[in-house]
């Protein structure tokens, strides 16, 4: 693993010379977990935080009556806990991931150190937290303002600009994507099934054709 090249490919680290990647490089622990491996539990101390080099990782909390709500569903080379580490505040939710993930670790005592003598390092992270904060925002004012059909097709309008294809993979359950949207899981079939008899959608398991961009969109300016 070239952990200075995956560095330099992450938003995190964007701009820093060759350098200061080298010394990152020096202080990451290499990881691997298989699917279902719990990284973090609420309330853990927040003693690192990760990036992913491949695979996938789900944010989530469990609310008093015991249901998920997932928060975030991260991708290769997006970082994740970074806010607890400095805070130095324990996890504000539980980290999972959902497929066998190649992680890097990055320990919150030596990091700290590093950023001290890095100003821009420093730089970036508060542009990733505000990026991070606008994302959140987004997402609450979704769940609390817009209904599941602008939700599913946001988020389906989403993975087309991702995926750079109108064949879409869903790489995540519908349970947990309907656990992501807010919604329940019946509800969440009713919708897809609603989509795919207006002939916007074509469904195979986890594979979604998006046969109609158009009404698809109308979906989320109603």
């Amino acid at each position: 693993m070239n952990i200075e090249s995956i560095l330099a490919n992450c938003e995190l680290f964007a701009g820093l010379p060759g350098e200061q990647l080298a010394q990152l490089a020096t202080i990451t622990k290499e990881i691997s977990v298989k699917r279902g491996t719990s990284l973090f539990f609420e309330q853990d101390p927040g003693n690192g935080f990760y990036l992913i080099v491949s695979g996938r990782v789900k944010v989530y909390k469990i609310s008093a009556g015991g249901k998920e709500q997932i928060l975030h569903i991260l991708k290769d080379l997006e970082t994740f806990g970074e806010a607890a580490v400095f805070q130095g505040k324990p996890f504000p939710a539980n980290g999972e991931s959902l497929v066998d993930t190649e992680l890097l670790y990055f320990p919150r005592e030596k990091f700290v150190s590093l950023i001290e003598r890095n100003s821009q390092l420093a730089l970036n992270l508060l542009a990733i937290f505000a990026t991070k904060l606008r994302k959140f925002t987004r997402q609450v004012e979704a769940l609390s303002l817009q209904e599941v059909p602008h939700r599913l097709a946001k988020y389906l309008l989403l993975l087309t600009e991702e995926q750079d294809s109108l064949s879409l993979r869903l790489e995540i359950s519908k349970g947990q994507l309907a656990s992501l949207l807010g919604t329940a899981p019946e509800t969440l079939s009713r919708i897809f099934g609603q989509f795919a008899s207006e002939g916007i959608i074509v469904i195979h398991g986890r594979a979604i054709e998006v046969v109609d961009k158009g009404k698809l969109k109308e979906k989320v300016e109603d």
